[in-house]
């Protein structure tokens, strides 16, 4: 009701702020994670084509190796290492970018939109792709797809977090990374199947299909609902309450409909007097408010979600899934290297589904603490291994067992639990913003690994062979020493109560034990009759960035 005063039914119960799960509910939530099929299709396919004979031939000209042709023909038969890095690290820059940018677009559009265009933009890339016939227009079109992965990457991530139920949510976002190990191991047979051909379908098939993904993601949001949280932050609470019932299953008038949109009101009122409004630089600058020392300050969390997301990266797993074809190729003990690479993808998703029972049993804490423990032990069992006994056959299939299980460890922990982390840690006012920060850091780290790793493995360049995974395991033990002291344990809270954890806590070794004692809405004007009064009003005009300014939802006591 425009201008007009709302009454919310609010509860003083911090077990009452939200509504039960449905199916319903359940599977509009899980749709959204479909988004992870871009970035795990982009890394797969690309490692493949990358090996591909025509594709090589193509770019560099070299004539394709004989039946017969010796070990030192076969190994010139390569993309140079430049090559492999531009055209494998562009994307990751554009996405970069894109994912910066998606924040501001979130905040100002809405979650929906920003997802959607994103897909429509990441077409315009495959199309180029797909026309290409050599390196220019290649990465002309995968820096454009970049720009749009980025969109999808970081958008996706916040609109999940801000409509899955807290009971499942980790279980929901995960579904985001076990989407992209699907996207790997679509991509991966994919290859397998075209790897053979002598003509350009051999790489433009693979490309191709990605068609696919963004029609169906993009045509699929336009009939969700948008985020009832963007709603509440604009001072649209008459959409929002719409928005909710539809993500919840529940009918508008529902208690726990009233409950939960009453209490996400009031955290946003209770955030907006820490964080008010400003101009664009401003809020910008919000992201980095606060003292360094202080545990839950926005400065602490922006910097929480970037290094979260670059420790995923140094975990090194995308050297398996970008370089593995090559990497395995290079060893020459292995006959076919695309089907070790199909083996490793299969474990990847094979062993996501695990976090979505793990991540809301046992916490984001423990899982990404052991999965660091047991990548790092793996990681150096193959590189010491490798280097004991380098291109005896028995221990290269002893390296690949190795790999295949940090593979499990890195699926079922590091992979899901850093998207989950960074979609809870952030309060309304910087969320989008935030998560865009931390995604644009995953991508960042992405497109550095992806420059420097053809040069250290390269037969051409440094040529590390199996000592690389020194590297690897020792950037795990870093993961494993940031999950123990910095990552916070949000495990069956709401977006809300996370904030007030992080207030009250001081340490994340702490968090664990925190339980939720009372609710906002109790806090910012609860009456006696259980009720919370709202002046709404709704947004006019395109002034978005001056929420505060508006003062939409002021929660003054009857």
């Amino acid at each position: 009701m425009p201008g007009g005063a709302t009454v919310l039914a609010a509860a003083t119960n911090p077990d009452r702020v939200e509504a039960p799960v449905t199916i319903k509910a359940y599977l509009l939530c899980v749709f959204a994670s479909f988004g992870g099929i871009f970035f795990g299709y982009d890394s797969g396919y690309m490692n493949g084509v990358l090996g591909m004979n025509f594709f090589i031939n193509l770019f560099t000209g070299l004539p394709i190796p004989p039946s017969d042709a010796t070990q030192a023909q076969k190994d010139a038969f390569t993309l140079p290492s430049w090559q492999k890095s531009l055209i494998t690290s562009i994307l990751s820059a554009g996405t970069f970018f894109g994912a910066i940018i998606a924040g501001d677009l979130a905040d100002y559009f809405g979650r929906r939109i920003t997802i959607v265009t994103g897909c429509g933009i990441f077409i315009v890339g495959c199309v180029l792709q797909t026309a290409s016939h050599g390196l220019g227009l290649l990465v002309a079109g995968r820096i454009i797809s970049g720009f749009g992965v980025g969109f999808i990457s970081a958008i996706i991530i916040l609109y999940m977090s801000e409509i899955a139920p807290r009971k499942v949510r980790g279980a929901i976002v995960s579904g985001y990374q076990f989407c992209i190990t699907i996207g790997l191991l679509l991509a991966s047979c994919v290859c397998y199947a075209t790897q053979d051909r002598t003509d350009t379908g051999s790489y433009r098939i693979p490309i191709a299909i990605q068609f696919a993904w963004a029609l169906i993601l993009g045509g699929g949001l336009l009939m969700l609902p948008e985020s009832p949280r963007w709603y509440v932050k604009h001072g649209k609470i008459d959409q929002a309450t719409k928005a909710l019932s539809r993500v919840r299953g529940q009918p508008q008038e529902s208690t726990y409909i009233q409950e939960e949109i009453a209490e996400i009101i009031a955290n946003h009122e209770y955030e907006t007097e820490l964080i008010p409004s400003q101009s664009w630089l401003g809020s910008w600058a919000a992201c980095f408010s606060g003292s360094f020392s202080n545990p839950q300050s926005n400065l602490r969390r922006t910097l929480l979600g970037i290094s979260l997301q670059m420790m995923q990266q140094w975990t090194g797993v995308n050297f398996i899934f970008y370089f593995g074809t090559t990497f395995f190729k290079d060893l020459g003990t292995i006959s076919n290297p695309f089907l070790i690479s199909l083996i490793t993808t299969l474990v990847n998703v094979c062993s996501t589904p695990i976090s979505f029972w793990t991540i809301e049993r046992f916490g984001r804490r423990p899982l990404l603490i052991y999965g660091a423990l047991g990548m790092f032990i793996c990681e150096f069992i193959v590189g010491i291994i490798g280097v004991a006994k380098p291109g005896d056959s028995s221990v290269v299939k002893a390296q690949i067992s190795f790999i295949c299980i940090y593979i499990f460890f890195f699926a079922s922990t590091w992979g899901p639990g850093a998207w989950v982390c960074i979609g809870e840690i952030f309060p309304i006012p910087i969320r989008s913003r935030g998560v865009g920060l931390s995604t644009a850091s995953n991508w960042f780290w992405n497109c550095i690994i992806a420059v420097i790793t053809p040069y250290m493995v390269g037969t051409d360049k440094g040529n590390l062979g199996s000592r690389v995974f020194f590297i690897w395991g020792s950037t795990c033990v870093l993961c494993f020493i940031y999950a123990y002291f910095l990552v916070w344990e949000t495990k069956s809270l709401t977006l809300e109560q996370v904030d007030r954890m992080m207030e009250e806590c001081g340490s994340p070794r702490k968090s664990a034990g925190w339980k939720p004692h009372s609710t906002f809405a109790a806090e910012m004007g609860l009456t006696q009759e259980g009720k919370l009064p709202v002046t709404t009003h709704e947004k006019v005009g395109a002034d978005h960035h001056d929420v505060a300014n508006a003062n939409p939802m002021p929660a003054t006591a009857v």
